[in-house]
């Protein structure tokens, strides 16, 4: 082979390496472009929640929320306060799955349980 074939060689072998990793970087790029797209709309859809108020909802829509409460205030408030509507929480859902039983029961006319008549 003469000495000029593999300069060809050589050449051909670097240009398309240059090649390659110019597609590796426009698809790169466009895949980032998507990306940013959609951290954007996301943004956008989280940017435009409704403000806490009377308007947008009542203690009635949500028996999970405590009325007067900003979304996030458990964040700032203190530990003791936490633990408390925790346990005012916990207590308020188990009496209620209490009447829930007690009504069902009721209903089928099945006799009641009499840990559930003793707190009634």
């Amino acid at each position: 082979m003469p000495w000029w074939t593999w300069i060809l060689i050589w050449i051909a072998l670097i240009a398309l390496s240059l090649l390659f990793y110019l597609l590796l970087g426009i698809q790169l790029f466009r895949k980032f472009m998507t990306t940013v797209k959609e951290l954007g709309a996301a943004g956008d859809k989280l940017g435009h929640l409704p403000a806490p108020g009377p308007a947008a909802g009542t203690a009635d829509d949500d028996p999970q929320a405590a009325p007067g409460r900003l979304p996030g205030a458990a964040v700032f408030a203190s530990p003791r306060q936490m633990r408390h509507d925790y346990h005012a929480s916990k207590a308020s859902r188990v009496e209620i799955r209490r009447q829930r039983r007690i009504q069902r029961k009721a209903e089928r006319g099945q006799p009641q349980a009499l840990r559930d008549i003793e707190l009634g």
